[in-house]
C-alpha cells in the first residue's frame, strides 16, 4: 500500500489499522521528521514493512520515480491512499490570485496528475483499490470556504468519471468524503457535535476501502445531512449564508 500525505492525522489512523493486520507500507509526504514518527509507529504496529520517501504532491516530475520506488520496494501495489491536500484561508484567497491558484493546485491539479499516474499502472496489472480523500465541502457551493471546497468538488467528478472509465477492469475506485475531522489542520474552527475524531475516521476509512463502496460518507450520518443541504434552494441559501 502506498500512502500519499502519510503524515496526516486521518491517513495516520488508517494507516495503523493496515498495520495491525501485517500489511506493507510506502509512506510519502513533505516532512521527514513526521513521516519517520509515523513509520516507527505503524511498525510497532505490526506492519511487516514500511518505506517511506518525501513528496510534495505539487512537484508533478516526481510522481512516476516514487511510484516506481514504492512498487519496486513492495513487489507490487496493491491499495493507494492519497490524503494530501491543505485547508486554504478562504478570506486570503478572496483578495488574492495566487493563493487561490495555490490551493486549487495542492487539492486538485497535482492530485488529479497523480491519480492519472496511479490510475494507468493499476489499469495495466488489471488490479487495485485507488482511495482519495475529498470531503463534504465538495458537495455544495458556500461563502465559508468556496475555493476548498470548488477543488474538492471538481476531485469528487474527477473520481466518479476514473471509477467509470476503470469499471470492469479489476480497479476499484473509492471517494473518500469525511465531514469534520478533530486534527491539526482544522484547529482554528470551533468544534461542535458534527466532529469527529482522527482515529473514528481513519478506521472508518480502512473499513470503507476494504469494502466494496464507490462513494463514502465519514462519519455515515453526513451523507443524509447533505442531501438536505443539496436539496435546499439557491435562494434560501443565500439568505442562511450557508
Amino acid at each position: 500500500m502506498v500512502i500519499v500525505g502519510a503524515t496526516s492525522a486521518i491517513a495516520g489512523e488508517a494507516a495503523r489499522a493496515y498495520a495491525e493486520s501485517g500489511a506493507r507500507l510506502f509512506l510519502l509526504g513533505r516532512d521527514p521528521r513526521r513521516l519517520a514518527a509515523v513509520a516507527d509507529d505503524l511498525r510497532v504496529h505490526g506492519a511487516r514493512q514500511v518505506e517511506s520517501a518525501m513528496l510534495d504532491v505539487t512537484d508533478l516530475a516526481r510522481h512516476e520515480p516514487l511510484l516506481e520506488a514504492a512498487a519496486a520496494a513492495l513487489g507490487g501495489l496493491d491499495v493507494a491512499l492519497v490524503a494530501s491536500g491543505i485547508l486554504p484561508d478562504q478570506r486570503l484567497c478572496e483578495t488574492s490570485v495566487s493563493a487561490t491558484l495555490d490551493a486549487l493546485d495542492v487539492n486538485f491539479s497535482s492530485v488529479v496528475a497523480l491519480l492519472t499516474r496511479l490510475a494507468n499502472r493499476f489499469e495495466t496489472q488489471q488490479s487495485g483499490v485507488i482511495a482519495v480523500i475529498t470531503s463534504v465541502a465538495g458537495d455544495r457551493g458556500r461563502q465559508s470556504n468556496y475555493v476548498y471546497g470548488a477543488a474538492k468538488g471538481g476531485l469528487a467528478v474527477f473520481l466518479q468519471g476514473l471509477r467509470n472509465r476503470l469499471h470492469g477492469s479489476g480497479v476499484r475506485v473509492v471517494t473518500l468524503k469525511p465531514g469534520f475531522v478533530d486534527t491539526p489542520m482544522t484547529a482554528a474552527i470551533p468544534k461542535n457535535p458534527l466532529f469527529t475524531s482522527a482515529r473514528r475516521a481513519g478506521r472508518a476509512m480502512h473499513r470503507a476501502i476494504e469494502t466494496r463502496g464507490d462513494v463514502v460518507y465519514i462519519p455515515w450520518f453526513w451523507r443524509p445531512i447533505m442531501a438536505v443541504v443539496n436539496n435546499l434552494p439557491e435562494a434560501l441559501g443565500k439568505r442562511l449564508r450557508l
